[in-house]
């Protein structure tokens, strides 16, 4: 009985934490990933595991039976199965309240998916202390054997971890994910139970699994998320992508979903955004820039490729390195934003491991990886912009997007003391009518009015691209004052997310919904 019971926990184990690790990507699709997102999870995760351990302990005591401990986990392994069918239309609410920007529902939903998870993960937490006590036929052994079921529960974990994110979600998607690891714990206590108890106790379980194959093969129909003009969306190891086709524009929205990554349109070729302001990072040198001198751009986060394709468009002789950590994101450029692979050098991997390890030297390095309002913060230190800068030549500038909400402008007053802790130069635009910023940098020591110069001299060129004088124009009207030195991000203290959060509750603020509103 008890290499039975040791297989039990170790599965029980791997399916908690794959539970656990589905629900971040779960309830991230809709919510984001950030740490306020993950305490909720986490947290609530382990109080529902805490419940569990009481009950198991309890129950044990009064039914130390095997069949009653295989037919917990036999529940608990159907009711994980049944998440994506019932968080479905909730989840769905919550992406129509996260475009509305209607907090109380927003706030509602979240807490009701996380209370979907209560009952499975309250009887999965009862599989350790119930073991415990079936193995428990050797006193003089108590403490070995609760150790070695421990041992087994957490190498289960293990796998359990690594299982989600690393194979089944970009294999079958988040919701298939439960269905598979609730599936794969009913079929091994379904098994261990005909071994043990005859096929008569298991066949009063067997429409269990046939439930979760049916939905499993049908899945749930429709798009995970409700949004006008939705044509595409996929889920990938790092984010849940969209493709939204909106008057024969199309748009790339990542995760959340509050932010568009790239954009495309087969006649137009200027969108008034931020993805035009890398056009304008070299004429902060001093007038005048050769336009056939820009030799080599790198875009770090590449997404769809607007940006890519529209540095091609100013500045053909250029060759662009695009990179993205993200490879379905990459065929989304193919497949919706025309990016093709003349129009950049692609490499799949980290921004800021992908530019450590390349010798070439940009005129233009454009840092596009944020995902706002959360950001990787390691691509937000003084470290990492020192990265940037040694791989730029002398008369290189570093462009980097950054989000601002209406007067609350503590992100950007960061970034620009970091970056300035780095560059001799840095200068700040913000884009009309827009939440964003735009920070350049200049390897060398530059002045603004050196932008206003090369505008007035590329403006008696009749060839030069309308795209660059749109863009130099946005540039050079929208400079804004520089702030005072304040805080600077490094590698071992930057607390990003505790600006991006105080934000995000400022942005919530009724004066701040009303205004949209």
């Amino acid at each position: 009985m008890r290499r039975y019971l040791y297989v039990a926990v170790f599965s029980a184990g791997a399916v908690t934490l794959a539970a656990e690790l589905s629900a971040s990507r779960l309830l991230g699709n809709y919510f984001g990933s950030s740490n306020l997102v993950w305490a909720a999870i986490i947290g609530l995760i382990l109080i529902y595991l805490s419940v569990g351990y009481a009950i198991g302990g309890s129950w044990a005591d009064r039914s130390p039976q095997l069949q009653t401990f295989l037919t917990i986990l036999i529940w608990a392994g159907f009711f994980i199965g049944l998440i994506p069918l019932i968080s479905r239309p909730v989840l769905r609410l919550a992406s129509t309240a996260f475009d509305q920007l209607n907090a109380p529902v927003m706030i509602g939903t979240f807490l009701s998916v996380l209370i979907l998870f209560c009952m499975p993960i309250i009887l999965l937490g009862t599989a350790s202390p119930f073991a415990i006590r079936l193995a428990l036929d050797e006193k003089s052994e108590t403490g070995k054997t609760a150790g070695r079921i421990y041992a087994l529960s957490t190498a289960g974990s293990f796998v359990g971890t690594f299982l989600p994110d690393l194979l089944l979600i970009p294999l079958i998607g988040t919701y298939r994910t439960f269905i598979v690891i609730g599936l794969f714990l009913v079929l091994v206590c379904l098994s261990i139970l005909w071994k043990t108890a005859g096929v008569r106790k298991a066949l009063v379980f067997f429409w269990m699994p046939a439930v979760l194959i049916i939905l499993g093969v049908l899945g749930i129909r429709g798009f995970d998320k409700q949004a006008d003009g939705l044509i595409f969306e996929r889920e990938s190891a790092y984010n849940y992508i969209q493709v939204l086709e909106i008057n024969e524009f199309h748009l790339l929205r990542l995760n959340e979903g509050q932010g568009i990554h790239s954009i495309y349109h087969p006649v137009r070729e200027n969108y008034f955004g931020y993805w035009e302001q890398v056009l304008s990072a070299p004429f902060f040198n001093q007038a005048p820039v050769d336009l056939d001198e820009i030799k080599r751009v790198a875009i770090l986060g590449l997404a769809g490729g607007t940006s890519a394709l529209q540095v091609k468009k100013v500045f053909p002789q250029a060759v662009v390195d695009g990179y993205e950590i993200d490879p379905y994101i990459v065929q989304a450029g193919f497949d919706y934003f025309n990016l093709t692979p003349e129009t950049a050098n692609i490499f799949v991997q980290d921004a800021r491991w992908g530019i450590q390890h390349n010798d070439n030297v940009y005129q233009i390095i454009n840092i596009d990886a944020y995902n706002p309002p959360y950001i990787p913060w390691h691509l937000t230190t003084q470290e990492f912009f020192n990265e940037v800068y040694q791989r730029l030549s002398d008369d290189g500038a570093m462009v980097i997007n950054v989000a601002r909400i209406y007067g609350d402008r503590r992100l950007v007053d960061a970034l620009y003391s970091t970056i300035a802790s780095v560059y001799p130069s840095v200068y700040i635009v913000d884009i009309p009518d827009t939440f964003n910023s735009i920070i350049f940098a200049t390897k060398s020591p530059t002045h603004s009015d050196n932008l206003i110069d090369n505008y007035i001299q590329l403006e008696q060129d009749p060839d030069v691209h309308p795209l660059l004088m749109s863009a130099l124009e946005i540039t050079v009207l929208n400079q804004q004052p520089l702030p005072e030195a304040g805080l600077v991000f490094t590698d071992d203290r930057a607390p990003v997310e505790w600006i991006t959060n105080a934000m995000i509750f400022n942005f919530f603020s009724p004066e701040n919904i009303e205004r949209i509103q």
